[in-house]
Order: structure tokens, then C-alpha cells, then sequence
């Protein structure tokens, strides 16, 4: 009887595959966006919109601060003044489109004033702004039309003139009435 020779191989372990958790990989991924854009907003935070010009050249001017351009007043139909406030101006398109999308506050007596070419209804909505604002609408005659009190923040909602506006101000919510500004009251403004 022979003998048979048997090497002895020692069997190496088979890899294993290792589980594909997605589920955490789904975490870190939304995880890392959000950092992202964490980080994307806030490194924009001193980056003028294009377009935009200062008349200081030392001032930084962003779409998350209020930049004074100018003054208006409120007055009464018969032109008794109610009350004064800052205005930032929003002059051409890109400046009335940005508006005041961003901010995270403004001062009692700080306002938007966007100022059109010419006379017609007027659509606003607060899409991608933080505050509650209360919209005035005004006419070329530079009388009141339409108040908007209180708006949504970042509604997408319109708010609309009840007839041709030339001018529209944006001012903290609640500050109509705590001045008493009311349809048919006048404005009047002046630039830097």
C-alpha cells in the first residue's frame, strides 16, 4: 500500500465584503452640504451684489446691511409730518429684485425705497426674506394707495397695488401703525 504524500496547504481566509451602510453615507452626505452652504453664506456676508455702487468708497456694502442712501417723510393728506426714516434705494432691476431677501433685521427707522420708471400695478412677495415687513405702495403723485401690513416671511404670496404705484417702501412690520401711516397720506425724500 502506498503511501500517499498529502501536502498540508493551509487555507488562507476568503475576504469578506464588507455591508455598504447607506444610510450613514446618506448622513455624512447631506451633513457635508449643509456645511457647505453653511459656510458658502456666511463667507458671501462681505461680497457686494454685482451691480452695486457706493458712494463711500471705506464702506462695505452687502445685501445683509442697510446702507443709508437717503431720507423720506411721511406726512399727513394735508402735509403735517407723521414721521421720518433712512432709506436704502433700489434703483435699477437687480437692486429692486434683491430688496431686502437676507436681512435678518432692520431698525425701526430704516426702510427700502424702490423707486420705478414709470406708474403701473405693482407685485411684490417676501420669497427668501426674513422679516415680517409692511409694504406701502405709492403713486406718481407720491400719495399712499395700498398698505400691506405684516407680510409672511419668506412667502411666496403676492402683494399687490390696488392701483399704478411708481414708488413702493418696505418698513419694519407693525411700523404703519405705530405711526399712524394711513391710505392717503403723501411722502417726500431726499438722496445723500
Amino acid at each position: 500500500m502506498s503511501k500517499k504524500h498529502h501536502k498540508h496547504v493551509k487555507s488562507q481566509p476568503q475576504p469578506q465584503r464588507k455591508k455598504t451602510n447607506w444610510l450613514a453615507i446618506g448622513v455624512i452626505g447631506v451633513m457635508i452640504v449643509a456645511l457647505v452652504a453653511l459656510l458658502t453664506r456666511h463667507s458671501n456676508k462681505g461680497v457686494p451684489p454685482s451691480g452695486t455702487s457706493t458712494n463711500q468708497p471705506t464702506t462695505v456694502t452687502t445685501a445683509y446691511e442697510f446702507h443709508k442712501e437717503g431720507q423720506l417723510r411721511f406726512l399727513s393728506a394735508n402735509q403735517g409730518l407723521k414721521t421720518t426714516i433712512d432709506i436704502e434705494i433700489a434703483r435699477n432691476e437687480s437692486e429692486r429684485e434683491l430688496g431686502l431677501m437676507y436681512r435678518e433685521k432692520m431698525a425701526e427707522n430704516q426702510g427700502m425705497f424702490f423707486i420705478f420708471d414709470d406708474a403701473e400695478a405693482r407685485s411684490f412677495w417676501m420669497k427668501n426674506t426674513l422679516i415680517s415687513l409692511d409694504m406701502i405702495f405709492v403713486n406718481d403723485k407720491d400719495q399712499i394707495i395700498t398698505i400691506h401690513k405684516h407680510t409672511i416671511p419668506l412667502s411666496e404670496g403676492s402683494y399687490t397695488s390696488t392701483g399704478p404705484a411708481k414708488y413702493a417702501i418696505e418698513v419694519k412690520a407693525g411700523f404703519t401703525d405705530r405711526h399712524k401711516i394711513l391710505v392717503g397720506d403723501r411722502i417726500a425724500w431726499t438722496t445723500l
